[in-house]
């Protein structure tokens, strides 16, 4: 996901139990890739440089609202699974099984796509320069890609963490490029559609349906925020670190992200950055001369990280479904040498190779992000419902009713006018989530089941017994 995927090495911080405060350098491993991505769909929508800017810090603000939500949430119910744990245990087990079932079969599977697809952008645009690359080459690669990551994910998780380590160097290597350049081009005087005669230009009418589709494209690159949530019985002292790491965190993306279009914008016109569907590359041509080339290889260095940190995230919330029953048995098992989740792995490759059917990324982006924002704000009114339901439950961190409030009037505006803008792509991820209800009710529901239901079941194992030796060998 364009967001917060590398929050690995936070957790590794609250696992040694190191103050986070006193690690602020860590933050820039939690920067995804959706930076590099979303300005041009942010843009396209917002129908104005000021505009752009506008709805990138509004979108850190609501990304931090959120956050203190899920941070009483984090530590009042304190169980691995993050947002799904919350909905389950505050709704019952049909809302928890939606929200496991839409991120098994969209959420993670287009995140992963556009972080892909991203990646071949990146790495084939220098070879068209005066045109985009060929669809079927973007394909092509993207699934090369996920495929190579999917089978080091299967290998060896030591080698899944390596590449991550390896690979965020490059993202940093890119924003830092891009925010100094971008400061010295301001200082050379080239702000010129930084001034607000000039920022507030548009290019087509303001439309309330677009700034909604503008605020999806920006929340995609926040998307990640709430990945500590998923861990939280693992960190030690969550408490402190959770709320610690939230404070931290989302301030400086929002930060780096608001700075980092800023600069897109002193060295190119809006029309430029529109053309391009390699935002940092064009900047990189304008700007670094012959050591342009630095910019798609630290980009695509990135997105080659993002995908594989996805990969390596998901198996968490595949865990935290099988454990209370939810999923297959076959997605929660592990290899018996290696330790890694190979059919969750496997699974999660075909249903992203499935989402390569289009290689509009802002397509998807709208897709998945109308979806998460769905259930983020189902989540949020958790948080309402359970200080009504259980308003003497032990809670270590307890902030202001009107900031759920806050977040569920920006929600209801986003969800609204997204569906109105775009109903076939909003219409088809609902009609997705509602395929999840009978499935629930036959496979999770219904406990007393034939014997011949439970004959297949048998086969099943007995398949799988199979599956786990023929992986051994």
């Amino acid at each position: 996901m364009g967001g917060v995927y590398n929050c690995i090495h936070i957790i590794c911080l609250c696992k040694l139990g190191v103050n986070l405060v006193d690690s602020v350098q860590s933050i820039c491993n939690i920067i995804g890739s959706g930076i590099f991505v979303s300005p041009k769909g942010v843009l396209e929508n917002a129908s104005s440089v000021g505009m752009a800017i506008i709805v990138w810090v509004t979108t850190g603000i609501i990304t931090a609202i959120g956050a203190l939500c899920y941070a009483e949430l984090g530590v009042t119910i304190p169980k691995s699974g993050g947002d799904y744990s919350y909905v389950k245990d505050i709704f019952g087990g049909l809302a928890g099984f939606l929200r496991l079932w839409i991120a098994v079969l969209v959420i993670y599977p287009t995140n992963q796509a556009v972080i892909a697809l991203t990646f071949s952008n990146y790495i084939l645009q220098p070879f068209f320069p005066s045109c985009f690359p060929p669809e079927g080459g973007l394909r092509l690669l993207a699934a090369g890609c996920l495929l190579l990551l999917t089978w080091v994910n299967c290998y060896s998780v030591r080698w899944a963490t390596c590449v991550q380590d390896i690979f965020t160097a490059g993202k940093l290597l890119a924003l830092g490029l891009i925010i100094i350049m971008g400061v010295v081009q301001i200082c050379k005087g080239h702000y010129y559609w930084l001034e607000p005669a000039h920022a507030f230009e548009t290019f087509r009418d303001y439309d309330v349906g677009l700034i909604a589709l503008s605020f999806l494209q920006g929340s995609f690159a926040y998307g990640g925020w709430n990945f500590l949530n998923y861990v939280t019985e693992e960190l030690v002292d969550p408490y402190r670190n959770l709320p610690c790491a939230i404070f931290i965190s989302i301030p400086v993306v929002t930060f780096v992200y608001v700075f980092a279009n800023v600069a897109y914008v002193t060295a190119m016109s809006p029309q430029e950055l529109l053309a391009s569907n390699a935002v940092a590359v064009t900047f990189g041509e304008k700007l670094l001369g012959v050591m342009s080339w630095i910019m798609p290889i630290s980009v695509a260095l990135s997105t080659f990280g993002g995908v594989n940190g996805s990969l390596f995230t998901s198996s968490r919330l595949f865990f935290a479904g099988a454990r209370e029953g939810q999923l297959p048995c076959l997605l929660a098992m592990i290899h018996i040498t290696r330790c890694t989740p190979i059919p969750a792995l496997v699974f999660t490759l075909i249903s992203t190779l499935l989402m390569l059917c289009t290689s509009d990324i802002y397509t998807l982006i709208n897709y998945v992000g109308f979806i998460n924002y769905l259930f983020y704000g189902v989540t949020v009114a958790g948080q309402i419902v359970l200080r009504i339901k259980q308003p003497d439950i032990y809670r270590p961190i307890k902030v202001s009713l009107l900031w759920p409030v806050i977040y569920l009037l920006f929600w209801a505006f986003l969800l609204v006018f997204s569906l109105y803008s775009e109903p076939v792509v909003c219409g088809i991820g609902l009609a997705i989530m509602m395929t999840g209800v009978p499935v629930y009710f036959l496979g999770v529901y219904w406990e007393n089941k034939p014997h011949i239901v439970l004959g297949c079941i048998h086969t099943k194992c007995a398949l799988l017994d199979f599956w786990t030796f023929f992986c051994s060998v």
